[in-house]
Parts: C-alpha cells; sequence; structure tokens
C-alpha cells in the first residue's frame, strides 16, 4: 500500500486497468499473432507453413466465424517465394471453398493465376485442387435459389479452366500429364449419374453427381453435360491406348479408370475391353522393368474390378486376363464377388436378350471363301471407342468358330517366318504359361486377343460391319437405301494381316482353304523368254491422263503403307514419295499432305523426308537447273502447308510444330508470319516464345532477325504474350552478343516518346491514315516494357531513362511514374547507379527521383547511403521537403522536428504517408525499423510548432490525424504526452484541445484529466487566453467530476467562466449547497457570493443603464443641433435683408447720377450751337470740359462695388464664425461626455479589483464603441453643415435671380422713357451699360462667394484645428478677385465710350 501511495495518478489507474483485463487471449488474438509471426519473421518454410497450419485450423476448424475476416491476409501467402507455402495455400483455398461457398469467386481467379505459374509443383497442386472445386462449385450453383452474374462468371471461369488442363494431357511433363488424368477423373464422376450399384470411393466424400441437381434448376443442361462426362471418358480411353504413353500416365490412367468403372458400372464393360487391349497391345517404348510394373498394376487393377458386384457378366473374362497376367486360382477366387439369389437370377434372365442382341446378319461369300476372314480396308478416320468395342465383339465371335487345329497349326507356321533369331525382351517380359490351354475359355480368350489385334490394325469383319450399321442408321435418317458392301471396298477375297508379338506378316495370295495345309510356293521363271519391252506395247498419253495417273499411283503408294512396313520397305517409299511430290507438285501435294495428317504423328518422317526434299531441290543440289533460275518458293509452299496444318489441328502436340520449326534447313518470311500466329495462341505462347528462343541459340546466322521477331513481342498488346516474351529476353541477357542489340533496341522504343505523335510502327495491324494521332496510356507502356523489363538487369539505363522524362509531356512523364514499380523494386536501393541517380538528380526529373526514393522505402527501411545523398539533395540543390518523406526514418530526430512544420502543409494524403512512416506503419519483410520519433514525440512536436513558420489549423488537422491512429495513441502515451505538455512553460496553444480529444478517446482518464485542471490552476491558465478557454470547455464537457476544480478558482475568474458559460453556476451552485455545513465552511464567502449572483441579470443591468445614457446624450445632441440650425438661420435672414437695403440704395444713387447726366449733357448740346460761331478756343475748352465729365460714373461704380465686396465678405466671416463656434462647442461636449466615461469607467474598475483584466476588456470595448460613436456624430455633423451651406447657396441664387428680375424691369420702363429724344436714347444706352457692368460684378461675387464657402467647408474637413486661417485667407481671395473683376469693368466701359 506505502508503494502504491507513492505512485503517480496515472499509474495507479493503468496498473489497475491491466490487472482487470486478465490474461485470457482470444482465438482472434491468436490470429493475428501467427500472421505477423508468419509473414514479418524471418523463418524457414517449414516454420512458416506451421504458423499457417495453425491459423487454418483456427479460422476453418475451431472458430469459421473468423474464415471472412483473415481470407485476405492468407490469400496474400500465395505470392510467397517459396513454393510449399504455395502449395500449402492452395490446399488452404480448397479447404476455405468447402467450408464457404460464397468465398469462389475470389478464390478462383487467384488459382487461374497459379496454373501458369512457372514452377511445376504449384501447378499440379493447382490441378488437383481446382479438381475438387469443381465438385464445389456444380453443387453451390445446383443449390442456390437464384443464379447470380458472379455465379456465371464463376462457372465460365471454371469451364477455360478445365479446357486448359485437358489439353495438358499432350503436355511435355510427366507429372503434368499425371495430374491432368486425375482432374479428368474428378470431373467425369462429377458429370454422370450414379446408378444403383454404384460404389462409393472409401475415405472420400460423397461426391455430388448429375442426378443430385434438382429438376427445377434451369441453368445446367443435364443432357450436354452427361454428353460431356462421355466425352470424357472416351478421351482417356483414347488415351490409354497411345502408343507412346508412358508407365507412370499408364499406370495412372488405368487406376483412372477402375474408378470411374466402379462408381459409374454404366462404363463397366468398355473398361474391361480397354485392358483387354492394354495385355495385348502394351507400349512399344516401354522398358522391361516398366512393362513388369505395369502388368502388376493392371493385375491389380483387374482384381478391384473383379469385387465390384457388376463384374458378374464379365467374370470369364476377367479371370482369363487374370490368369495370362499371372494371379493365382485363391487370388481369383478372393476377389470374386458375392452375389445375392436377386442379382443371380437377374443376370440368368438378362442373358438371352444379351445373346440377341450380339447377333447379327451373315455375311454372303464366295464358296472360295468358306472359313476366311473377311477383311476391310483401313478407314479413312480411325474407329472411335465405341466403335471398336463393337467390333472387337463382332470379330470375337467371327474368329471363334474358326480355331480349329488345322488353323491354329498353319497360323502358327505362317509367323514363324517372320519369329527373330533371339527372343524379344518384351516378349520375355509379358509372356506367361497357358494354364487352362485347350479349353472353351481359352478359345474365348485368344480369340478375343487375336479380334483386339485385328481391330486395333484397321481389320476384321467387326469393322466391316459397324461401318455398315453406320451407313444404314445414316441413310436411315436420309431417306435412302442401304449401301452396296461390294462398293465400299469389303470383299472377303481381300488379304488378311496378322500381328503376332509386334510383328506384321502378309499372307501372299488370296486366303487358302483351311482345310488345306503347308504354304503356297512361288513360281519359278521360265528360261529362254524375249525380254520384255514396255516401249513397244504402250502409247503417248495425254496430260490430263498422265495427272489422273500419277494421282492414281501416289494413292496406290500412300495405301501400300501396311504393306511397306511388313516388306521393311518404308525408307525406300518415303523417298519415292517425297521425290515424286517435290518433282511433280500440283494435286499431289494436297493428297500428300492429307495423307499426312490422317496420322501425324505416324507419318512425321515423311513430311520431313518431303520438306527436305523440296529444300534441296531448291537449292539444286538434285537437279540440273540453273543457279538463276533456283527459288525456295515451292520449299516455303511445303514449310507453310505443314505449318498451317499443324496451327489449325487443335489436337496435335505443339512438339511437332516446334521440331518442325528447329530442324527446318531454312526459315522463311511466311514460317515467321505462322510462328508469329502460333505464339499469339494463349494456350501455345509458353511454346512458341521457346521456339523463338531456340532459333536465337541454335541459329547464329540469324540470331538477330529472330532476336527482333522476340523484341517486337515486348510491346504487343496482349498481357500473356508480352510477358513470356519479356522473360525470355531477360533468360538471354547474358549472351553478350545479344545484350547491347536489345539494349539498343529498347532505347529506339523508348525514345519514340519524344515524339509528337505515337509512330505507326507501334500498331503493325493498324494502316498509317487509322493509327492513333495521340498518345495515349497504352501507346505509351507499349514503348516502356521492355526498357522498364531491362532496367533491373543492367542499372546504367535509369540515366538514360531520365533524360527522356525531361523532354516527355506531361502524361508521358504521369505514365512512367505509374509503371516504374517493379523495375525499381528489382534494382534495390543498394545500387550504385541508382544511388548515383539519385545524387545528380537531373534537372526537371527531381519528381522521377521522389518517385523512386518511395519506392525503395516503401516497404525496407532507407540505407544510410540513400539517406545521406537525399540529404544532400535537399540541403544543396533541391529544397523540396518531400525528399525527405521516404528517408524519414533513417533522419535524425532533430531533423525531422525542423521539417515538420512543412510537412504537414502538404496534401493530406502525403501527410497521412508521413505520419504512417513516422508511427512504424511501413514495416516490410525485410524486418522492422525505428522511427527517430515515438508516437508521443510526435505529438509533442506538433504542438510545439511556432505559429509564425505553420497555421494553427494544419496543426490541427495534423494532431487530429495522430488522434485517428488508436492502436498507436492509446491511453498511455496520451498521459505521456499530457504530461509532457504540462510541464512545458508558457503551456502549449492547444494544449486543451489535446486534454478534450483524449478524453473523448478515453473516458477512462477522467482521473488524469481532473489532476491536469487543478495543475493549470496552480499556473494561472487564466493568463493565456486560448488555453483558459480551452480549460472552461473542458470543464463544461467534465461536469460534474470539475465541480471541485472549479471550487479551487479565484473569484473573479469564477465569475468570468459564469460569464463565459452561465450553464455551469447553477449545477455547481446546487453542489455546493448539497455539501454538509462542515463542508460549506470551507468555501469562501466571495466564492459564494459568486456564486449566488447571476451574471445575467447583472449584465442585463449594465446593458439598461447604458442604453439609458447613450438615449440622454443622442437627446441633447439633437437639440444643440436644432438651437444651432435656428441661429443660422437667423444670421441668413439678417445678412439678406442687409443686402437688399444696399442695393435698393445703390439703384436709386444711380438712377439720381443718370438724370443728372443727362440734364448737363442736354445743357451741353444747346451751349454748342451757341458757341459754333465764337473762336476755336472756346470750342477747345468745351471739348475738354466734355471729357473730364464721364470721371463721376467710374468713381461711384468703384464705391458701390467695394462696398459690396465688404458686405459679402462679413457675411461670409459671421457664417464662418458661427460654424467654427459650434464645432468647438460640440467638440467641447464631446470631451464632456468622454471625460464623464472614462470617470464611470475608472469607478467601475475601482469597484471590480479582482477582475481587473476583464474589466479592462470592457473598457476598451466602451472605448472603441464610444470612439465610434463619436465619429459618426463627426461625420453625421459634417454632412448637417455640408446640406446647410448647400441651402445658404441656393437661397443666394434665388434672391440674385430675383434681384435682377428687378433690374430688368427696371431696364425696360427707361428705354421706355429714352425714346423721346436721341440725347435721351444717349443717356438710355449709357444707363443700361452700367447696369449690365453691375450685373457682371454682382454674378462675380455671387460665384466668388459660393466658391468661398465650398474652400471652407473642405478646409474646414480637413483642418478643425485653424478655423481662423481660413477664414483670413478667404477674405483676401475674395477682395482680390473683386478688385481685378471692378478693373475689368472700368476698363471694359472706358473702351465702350471710346467706340461711341
Amino acid at each position: 500500500m506505502a508503494t502504491d501511495s507513492r505512485r503517480s495518478t496515472a499509474a495507479q489507474f493503468f496498473m489497475e486497468e491491466d490487472a482487470a483485463a486478465g490474461d485470457l487471449v482470444s482465438t482472434y488474438d491468436k490470429v493475428v499473432e501467427l500472421l505477423n509471426e508468419a509473414s514479418l519473421l524471418q523463418m524457414r518454410d517449414t516454420q512458416k507453413i506451421n504458423k499457417l497450419k495453425q491459423v487454418q485450423q483456427l479460422i476453418i476448424h475451431e472458430d469459421p466465424t473468423l474464415l471472412d475476416n483473415f481470407l485476405d491476409e492468407m490469400l496474400v501467402f500465395q505470392s510467397d517465394k517459396s513454393v510449399d507455402v504455395k502449395r500449402f495455400v492452395i490446399g488452404f483455398m480448397e479447404e476455405a471453398c468447402k467450408k464457404d461457398n460464397e468465398i469462389l469467386p475470389k478464390v478462383v481467379p487467384i488459382l487461374n493465376m497459379l496454373l501458369f505459374e512457372e514452377n511445376v509443383n504449384v501447378q499440379k497442386r493447382t490441378m488437383l485442387c481446382l479438381g475438387q472445386l469443381f465438385k464445389v462449385i456444380v453443387q453451390w450453383i445446383a443449390k442456390a435459389k437464384k443464379v447470380t452474374d458472379m455465379m456465371r462468371q464463376i462457372w465460365e471461369m471454371i469451364n477455360q479452366l478445365k479446357t486448359k488442363i485437358i489439353s495438358n494431357l499432350e503436355s511435355e511433363n510427366d507429372g503434368i500429364r499425371t495430374h491432368a488424368i486425375k482432374f479428368m477423373e474428378c470431373i467425369t464422376l462429377v458429370l454422370t449419374k450414379k446408378t444403383p450399384d454404384s460404389e462409393a470411393a472409401k475415405n472420400v466424400p460423397v461426391i455430388f453427381s448429375l442426378d443430385q441437381i434438382p429438376e427445377e434448376q434451369k441453368f445446367f443442361k443435364v443432357k450436354k453435360l452427361e454428353e460431356e462426362g462421355k466425352n470424357h471418358v472416351d478421351t482417356l480411353l483414347q488415351f490409354l491406348a497411345s502408343a507412346h504413353i508412358s508407365s507412370i500416365n499408364l499406370m495412372t490412367v488405368m487406376g483412372a479408370l477402375t474408378a470411374i468403372a466402379k462408381q459409374r458400372p454404366m462404363f463397366f464393360s468398355r473398361v474391361v475391353q480397354a485392358f483387354e487391349a492394354l495385355h495385348v497391345n502394351l507400349p512399344p517404348t516401354l522398358a522391361t522393368s516398366q512393362v513388369s510394373s505395369v502388368r502388376k498394376n493392371l493385375k491389380m487393377q483387374m482384381l478391384a474390378l473383379l469385387r465390384h458386384p457388376s463384374s458378374a457378366d464379365y467374370i470369364s473374362q476377367i479371370t482369363t486376363l487374370l490368369t495370362d497376367l499371372g494371379a493365382t486360382q485363391s487370388e481369383v477366387m478372393k476377389a470374386m464377388p458375392k452375389l445375392d439369389e436377386s442379382k443371380k437370377r437377374k443376370s440368368a434372365d438378362d442373358e438371352p436378350r444379351s445373346s440377341k442382341k450380339i447377333k447379327r446378319e451373315e455375311i454372303d461369300a464366295d464358296d472360295d471363301d468358306i472359313g476366311m476372314t473377311p477383311m476391310v480396308s483401313r478407314p479413312e478416320k480411325p474407329p472411335t471407342v465405341d466403335q471398336r468395342t463393337t467390333a472387337i465383339d463382332i470379330t470375337a465371335e467371327d474368329i471363334r468358330p474358326k480355331f480349329t487345329n488345322e488353323n491354329v497349326a498353319d497360323l502358327v507356321l505362317i509367323s514363324m517366318v517372320m519369329l527373330p533369331d533371339a527372343m524379344p525382351p518384351h516378349f520375355q517380359a509379358t509372356y506367361t504359361p497357358i494354364a487352362a490351354a485347350g479349353t472353351e475359355a481359352q478359345i474365348k480368350h485368344m480369340s478375343r486377343l487375336l479380334a483386339t489385334q485385328l481391330t486395333m490394325a484397321g481389320m476384321g469383319s467387326g469393322i466391316a460391319e459397324v461401318q455398315r450399321r453406320a451407313a444404314e442408321s445414316k441413310e436411315d435418317d436420309d431417306g435412302g437405301t442401304s449401301p452396296n458392301l461390294e462398293d465400299s471396298g469389303t470383299s472377303p477375297k481381300q488379304l488378311i494381316q496378322t500381328v503376332v508379338g509386334g510383328s506384321v506378316s502378309q499372307m501372299a495370295g488370296n486366303l487358302m482353304d483351311m482345310k488345306k495345309p503347308g504354304l503356297p510356293i512361288p513360281a519359278q521363271p521360265r528360261k529362254g523368254i524375249k525380254q520384255f519391252k514396255l516401249a513397244n506395247v504402250t502409247n503417248t498419253l495425254d496430260r490430263d491422263q498422265v495427272d489422273q495417273m500419277m494421282i492414281s499411283a501416289l494413292k496406290r503408294i500412300l495405301a501400300a503403307e501396311k504393306a511397306a512396313i511388313q516388306g521393311n520397305a518404308l525408307v525406300p517409299r518415303t523417298k519415292i514419295l517425297a521425290s515424286l511430290v517435290a518433282h511433280i507438285g500440283g494435286e499431289l501435294k494436297h493428297l500428300l499432305q492429307d495423307f499426312i495428317f490422317e496420322d501425324l504423328r505416324a507419318r512425321s518422317d515423311l513430311a520431313f523426308a518431303w520438306l527436305y526434299q523440296e529444300y534441296a531441290n531448291g537449292r539444286g543440289y538434285n537437279t540440273t537447273v540453273p543457279s538463276d533460275k533456283l527459288t525456295l518458293a515451292s520449299y516455303d509452299e511445303c514449310l507453310t502447308r505443314l505449318l498451317n496444318g499443324l496451327l489449325e489441328r487443335p489436337d496435335h502436340k505443339e512438339g511437332l510444330f516446334s521440331r518442325l520449326l528447329l530442324e527446318a534447313p531454312a526459315i522463311t518470311d511466311n514460317a515467321v508470319q505462322i510462328m508469329k500466329k502460333f505464339c499469339m495462341d494463349e494456350t501455345r505462347i509458353t511454346q512458341g516464345m521457346s521456339i523463338i528462343k531456340e532459333l536465337i541459340e541454335k541459329r547464329p546466322s540469324q540470331k538477330v532477325r529472330f532476336l527482333h521477331v522476340l523484341l517486337d513481342f515486348t510491346s504487343n498488346d496482349k498481357p500473356e504474350v508480352r510477358n513470356h516474351a519479356l522473360r525470355v529476353v531477360k533468360k538471354l541477357q547474358d549472351v553478350p552478343d545479344l545484350k547491347d542489340a536489345m539494349e539498343k533496341y529498347a532505347l529506339i522504343q523508348l525514345k519514340y516518346l519524344l515524339h509528337k505523335s505515337p509512330p505507326p510502327i507501334l500498331f503493325p495491324g493498324i494502316k498509317n491514315k487509322d493509327a492513333p494521332k495521340v498518345w495515349a496510356e497504352d501507346s505509351i507502356k507499349l514503348c516502356l516494357y521492355l526498357y522498364l523489363g531491362l532496367l533491373p538487369i543492367n542499372h546504367k539505363l535509369m540515366h538514360e531513362l531520365a533524360t527522356v522524362y525531361t523532354a516527355a509531356t506531361a502524361d508521358i512523364k504521369r505514365c512512367i511514374l505509374r509503371v516504374l514499380e517493379n523495375p525499381v523494386k528489382g534494382m534495390g536501393m543498394q545500387s550504385p547507379e541508382l544511388l548515383l541517380f539519385v545524387e545528380n538528380c537531373p534537372k526537371g526529373a527531381e519528381t522521377l527521383v521522389t518517385r523512386v526514393i518511395h519506392i525503395l522505402t516503401d516497404k525496407a527501411a532507407p540505407s544510410p547511403e540513400l539517406v545521406e545523398r537525399v540529404r544532400d539533395l535537399y540541403h544543396k540543390r533541391v529544397p523540396d521537403v518531400r525528399f525527405l518523406i521516404p528517408v524519414l526514418t533513417g533522419l535524425q530526430k532533430k531533423e525531422v522536428t525542423n521539417a515538420l512544420p512543412k510537412l504537414i502543409k502538404l496534401n493530406p494524403v502525403v501527410v497521412k504517408e508521413v505520419f504512417n512512416r513516422l508511427l512504424g506503419g511501413h514495416g516490410g519483410e525485410s524486418g522492422t525499423y525505428t522511427s527517430p520519433l515515438s508516437p508521443a514525440e510526435l505529438l509533442i512536436a506538433l504542438h510545439n510548432i511556432d505559429p509564425a513558420k505553420c497555421d494553427m489549423k494544419t496543426i490541427i488537422k495534423a494532431t487530429n490525424m495522430c488522434f485517428g491512429e488508436k492502436k498507436v495513441y492509446t491511453q498511455e502515451t496520451l498521459a505521456v504526452v499530457l504530461q509532457q505538455l504540462m510541464d512545458q512553460t508558457p503551456l502549449p496553444t492547444l494544449l486543451m484541445r489535446t486534454v478534450i480529444q483524449s478524453l473523448s478517446m478515453y473516458p477512462r482518464l477522467i482521473g488524469f484529466v481532473m489532476n491536469i485542471l487543478l495543475r493549470l490552476i496552480t499556473k494561472q491558465v487564466w493568463k493565456q487566453k486560448k488555453v483558459w478557454e480551452g480549460f472552461i470547455r473542458c470543464c463544461q464537457r467534465t461536469k460534474p467530476q470539475s465541480f471541485q476544480v472549479l471550487l479551487q478558482l479565484p473569484p473573479p475568474q469564477l465569475k468570468n467562466v459564469f460569464e463565459v458559460s452561465p450553464e455551469l453556476r447553477e449545477p455547481l451552485l446546487n453542489h455546493v449547497l448539497s455539501f454538509t455545513p462542515h463542508q460549506r465552511a470551507h468555501i469562501h464567502k466571495t466564492i459564494m457570493t459568486v456564486l449566488e449572483t447571476d451574471p445575467e441579470e447583472e449584465r442585463r443591468a449594465t446593458e439598461a443603464k447604458a442604453k439609458a445614457e447613450t438615449e440622454q446624450r443622442e437627446k441633447a445632441e439633437k437639440e444643440r443641433q436644432l438651437k444651432l440650425q435656428r441661429e443660422e438661420e437667423e444670421k441668413r435672414r439678417l445678412a439678406q435683408e442687409k443686402l437688399q437695403k444696399k442695393l435698393d440704395e445703390e439703384r436709386a444713387e444711380m438712377q439720381r447720377v443718370a438724370r443728372q447726366n443727362a440734364a448737363r449733357e442736354l445743357a451741353s448740346d444747346v451751349k454748342f450751337d451757341q458757341v459754333m460761331s465764337e473762336p476755336m478756343e472756346v470750342g477747345e475748352s468745351i471739348e475738354a470740359e466734355s471729357k473730364n465729365r464721364p470721371s463721376v460714373i467710374p468713381v461711384n461704380l468703384s464705391t458701390v462695388k467695394v462696398e459690396l465686396e465688404d458686405s459679402g465678405s462679413q457675411q461670409l466671416e459671421s457664417e464662418a464664425e458661427a460654424k467654427s463656434a459650434a464645432k468647438k462647442k460640440a467638440e467641447a461636449e464631446a470631451a464632456a461626455q468622454k471625460k464623464a466615461e472614462a470617470e464611470k469607467v475608472a469607478k467601475k474598475k475601482a469597484e471590480a479589483e479582482a477582475a481587473a483584466k476583464e474589466k479592462a476588456k470592457a473598457e476598451a470595448a466602451a472605448k472603441e464603441k464610444a470612439t465610434a460613436e463619436a465619429a459618426a456624430k463627426k461625420k453625421a455633423e459634417a454632412d448637417e453643415a455640408a446640406k446647410e451651406k448647400a441651402d445658404v447657396e441656393a437661397r443666394i441664387k434665388e434672391e440674385l435671380a430675383a434681384a435682377e428680375k428687378q433690374q430688368a424691369e427696371l431696364r425696360a420702363k427707361e428705354e421706355q422713357a429714352a425714346k423721346s429724344g436721341d440725347d435721351r436714347e444717349k443717356g438710355g444706352s449709357t444707363l443700361e451699360e452700367e447696369e449690365g457692368d453691375m450685373e457682371f460684378v454682382v454674378m462675380s461675387e455671387v460665384e466668388d462667394v459660393g466658391s468661398q464657402e465650398k474652400e471652407e467647408g473642405q478646409v474646414s474637413s480637413q483642418e478643425e484645428d485653424s478655423p481662423a486661417d481660413v477664414k483670413e485667407s478667404g477674405k483676401k481671395t475674395t477682395r482680390g478677385r473683386g478688385r481685378g473683376k471692378a478693373k475689368a469693368t472700368v476698363g471694359s466701359r472706358k473702351s465702350s465710350r471710346t467706340k461711341k
């Protein structure tokens, strides 16, 4: 207890949690642990397989519900390098599909890929698995209520795989053929129906068959599937009878047929007869030891068939065959089936019926043919299995009565002619002493053996009968008649062939009567006879007859194949045929070709002889044709005929095709095209690429030609063709002469990417005009496949790739980056050329370098060399932080911390990748590696990022990504993070946010969080605004646990908490009231006061008081503005009256002066008449006097103008003074208001010393608001003043317009008065001119006044502190303008008088 008390709260918390967790480990955790060990740890294959076996036991047998969860993890191991691991995964997939059929859509595509693996053991295991899954798929679809599209796809895929596996019967690998036979056994049992006698296989689950398919199932066509099953049985029977079958395949197919016969008794008779034929015709290629093994196996299979209840009808055949094979009587009796009485009666009842079925029509024969076996010519096509089985029965029944002592003796004598000197090993190995010689069973057995030999050789009455029946059935269907036996080539006078011990002998002449013993003696030539000459008895034939005879001769030679074999003349016959056809050609080529392809395997030597003869003729070896006329056209035709024939036959073996190409004396262009077509076949790709490889290696003179054919396939649009070609190219890289040529070709292909459009050479099957004009992704990849395939072998090619990359377009660059992964992984990060490429990063290839580094470090820790080069590249050449992402785990802790602000600014996907690397999410097969930053250090580093380097929003996103990794950031990790963040000064801005997030992820951290909040109070958390807000929010989320923390706050801070979050006050108050009196005594009174005071009511009271004060100030301001407006209006009215009075006085004075001037001029005119008669001096004095008269008018006008200027300036000065006084008053009132508000604020500040910081905030807000209001008021005052000025200007203009109207009326009256005389007229004109000048002056004054007011308004709004200067400048401006205009008026008046 003492030790526990010394531990921290967090430590005690997690210790309690661990103790409660217990030691129990679930099955899920076991599976996870085993998978991690198998995938991450370096162990042997056996250890890995043991781990995976345990997983299989857990998720399939113990807890199948986990199969879905861990299926993908188990399927990942199918790409393991170990063959044993792959084979185990295939077995796992088989067991899993049997357990859960719904995973078949995932498993079958993987098996499709594994079937084409290079390793033979993987292929064989896949074939066995598919055989078992075929049953599962048929059962799955048959029992489904509705066949979905996915089921249809799976069925199509399994059918394709079935075709591929069956085609493996022609494979060159013995093991592949063996497993193909086993696969056919499985699917045959599924595609056939069970019968009551069907025997279930031991230790094998019940096999689903066609009879179990529901009748309402419409997807499967049962009849079609059943027919397919029968075809598979025929295929196995034909394979059993192959002449070149190996011993392993032979024993495997015997076992498969035995299993089929036991489980499907409908095929019992055919299997028994096939074994009989095999016993007589063992393949000649078997060695002595192999023959012994095959016979033992055949004996074992026959004993197994004998034990089956369905063997009752075949006991005599089986027992006789077993006796020949060396079985003892006890073994035979022990294996005899035990039949009950009902079955015996049934077999007895069926015997008469079966005998009736065997009956046939007797063939008419001549008298000379009695006792002879009729014979037929060999049919064009070999008989089918059913026909051969029936023919054996018919021939055996025909031969059996003829086995008399005389006939047997004759046969022995005839056969002894061909016996070898020494006993053949084959005969010695198969010979068994006859135990029951001469018995009826032995005779029957011998007749069947001989019938089998004859039927296999295409002879015997059974073949003729079968063909006759087929023809009858055909003609019955067509409505025709039966064929004539004589026309069908079944004459009984034909020769018979006998096969004894593998040799064939021909009987000379017609068959002798079986009653006459002895051999025919050839006649001796007579002496003295004249020599025969053909020319003497023949005539010249026309061309058509010659051609027809040549064709007939060729047909006869072709038909004499058996005779040539019997007479050891096969080689000369082959030479004759080859020379004849090569020399004549024409129709003979078609005949020979058809003949060869009828039995291609046995007549391949004839095909090669023909081909060589054509080549010899084309080169002039055997002819006298001039060299300039020699051509290989006929040879080319022969070669292409043979190749096309092999290509079009789906049932031939690819070995003959490859042999023909490899052994041909010359490969023509047409042959190359056929070879390309052969390679494009998906089922023959491997064989085709092997042919090209061997041609390159074995034909040095043409290796470049065939190499280009191979290289062209590396850019093929079919993935399978392209991949096979690339594999062959890689194998040829070790040849020095070929390496340079391949790299040169690859570089040419790569540089096609620098063209503006794809070159037409990339699309050989498309015309130039139809070729694509724009680079697409597929066409780009065609140029890259070969180059990237050679890149892992020759690392120097990386530099040229970078050169092309920098010059390519954006689409091509993106495509290069996408397909670069596998080649770069093949190079490895230890490659010197790759490190040099990173070190010397070409300009423009930065993205390429980054991609390469990412690929290298995707599942492995970066090497120190790579880290060093990337570091130098980042610091010296390309300061892009993205370069550092792949090598983050190799950098120092300080380097990662410094780069963190830049890293988290990147794309969120990239940031996620960065965190995965730093948090250890990229462990690969090469082993685990440590990160420079632990998860706790990473989160702390994010909190300590300077906001100046990265905005807070980005940092928050980064921390959210960390919290998303729940497996990494556990309770313990977050507790460590919070503990270290608490110890920092100042506190990180995001501290409380992290606390809240941690608490939301792990609610059990509540106690630890309360400790953190208490420590924050001691660190005066309220001094940091953001952290304080987070503190309050955390208290909101953790109530009521946070009530004790809130009670530890000082009263001002507690009050601020209630202001921010009012909903906390009432619960906290209730919590305190629930205390006992003793507990409440420990709470300070100020705290209780804060708790009991409702901050909402206090806030509303403060707002109401502030609102009332604001309304009072607004009302006083309105009254002041109204008073100023009235004063302004009164001043304007007085100024207007004064101006009007002066105008009236001036007008009266002007009228008086005008009248005086008129009177004086009238008097001067009278005086002029008097003095006309006086001397010249008097006239001059009068003239001088008249010149001095007009000076009175200018003096009076200038006086008027000066007075008007003075009155206008005085008015303006008075208005400016009024405005400045109003402004000063407003400023004084604003200052007084500000002072009052400042006093109130100071008073409030003094009353709330405990909450000084919050009060300061409120005061600042109040000041800002007051300043804004003052500014708004000033703006409103300026707007009102401008409006008032505009009103004054409008009024002045109206008054001036009225004055002008009055003056115009006065002028009109004066003009009327002036019409009375000339003198009066002159005075009127003078008056009119003076009044016009006055009007100009007045208008100028008005304009000056208006401009002055505008200038004053602008200056007052810009510089309110200097109204006196503005006013003074306004006066000077007005006066100066007035004087200038007055002078202009006087000058104009003088000029007008001078003109008059």
